[in-house]
């Protein structure tokens, strides 16, 4: 592999530039229509203004009207767009892979099919495939613990690479890893996938946790601590229930990457403004004026129908995504007592 193209200007597929580039690639960066104050930043040498690193010189850009321009000839394409916008990406770049040996995905959510049924990332772009009479090369789920201004900045990252195919996914791992960039290859498409979006989900509660903290000075760790273990409950649960390994969701993907969005990340603070007494409604419409993609928000929504779907005899093991999901439609007054009653054991 020697030319990779990553889709998506935004924080992961800018952050993800660096070890690329690190490992030796040509990495070309292609920006939506709605990247181009982004690729404005990176051609005139100026932090991402997403993730305040500047991104290398050794990155060829493009706009969104030179999408081909930007594919052609690449080994490899990376869809790093959020989830809401890969359909209509992967409708215009999917006839365009020519001969590219693997598709790799950083894009994190659920995508409803043109019946409601709720796929994951992977099998839409299946679907859309299929659909556009276009064969597709293996795809590559990415998910874990990584905080995009830490990936570009070449701090010590771990991420892990899933496949159907476990040998894609090795040759994927040892073609991208650098000494700060590190890679665990697995044959789990499925558990990677469901981790990637449902640790958004999850992350909402934990910043509740602290933005009890917040409001109340009263420290609320215990709260956390359990939320994040029920956190990792269902998703391993949920995983299983739809093909993958119980122990994914014990791993990078889960407890890896939820560890660092309960840290600091978007879904995490919007917990805490939900945890300080913000509505949910105004709180996600300030974040999206600071441009601050709350992914969680409709993750927790398609969860909550891919459960319906796919897997309603677990529900009542779920206890977390459904007060999640109450909380978030504004059902919730008591937000302390909603995740309270979700995370601790019940009596045996």
């Amino acid at each position: 592999m020697q030319r990779i193209t990553v889709l998506g200007a935004g924080a992961m597929g800018a952050g993800l530039t660096r070890p690329l580039v690190d490992a030796g690639l040509d990495v070309h960066l292609w920006g939506t229509w709605l990247d181009d104050h982004l690729i404005d930043a990176i051609e005139a040498g100026q932090p991402h203004p997403r993730i305040n690193v500047v991104i290398s010189d050794k990155v060829t850009t493009y706009r969104s009207d030179q999408l081909a321009e930007a594919i052609e000839g690449s080994d490899v394409v990376v869809m790093s767009v959020s989830s809401e916008g890969v359909p209509g990406v992967a409708k215009l770049a999917l006839p365009l892979l020519g001969g590219a040996e693997a598709i790799w995905m950083t894009s994190k959510g659920f995508c409803p099919d043109p019946d409601g049924n709720i796929q994951l990332l992977p099998d839409a772009l299946r679907r859309i495939a299929a659909e556009l009479g276009v064969t597709l090369p293996p795809i590559v789920a990415i998910a874990g613990p990584v905080k995009a201004n830490e990936c570009a900045d070449a701090k010590p990252t771990a991420t892990m690479y899933g496949c159907r195919d476990i040998e894609v996914a090795k040759t994927a791992a040892r073609a991208a890893r650098t000494p700060n960039y590190a890679i665990a290859a697995s044959g789990d498409e499925v558990g990677v996938e469901i981790c990637a979006p449902m640790k958004n989900v999850y992350a909402i509660s934990l910043g509740i946790a602290d933005g009890l903290e917040e409001a109340t000075g009263v420290p609320h760790h215990n709260l956390k601590a359990a939320a994040f273990a029920q956190a990792i409950r269902e998703m391993s649960l949920l995983g299983q229930k739809l093909g993958a390994r119980p122990e994914t969701a014990y791993d990078l993907p889960g407890v890896g990457d939820l560890e660092v969005t309960g840290l600091s990340g978007r879904n995490k603070v919007y917990g805490v403004r939900l945890g300080r007494g913000e509505k949910p409604d105004e709180a996600l419409a300030e974040m999206t004026r600071l441009e601050q993609t709350v992914e969680g928000v409709p993750a927790t929504g398609l969860a909550m129908t891919l459960v319906s779907q796919r897997a309603s005899d677990i529900a009542g093991q779920l206890p977390l995504l459904f007060a999640i999901n109450d909380i978030l439609q504004g059902k919730v007054s008591d937000v302390l007592a909603a995740v309270t009653q979700a995370v601790l054991p019940v009596r045996p």
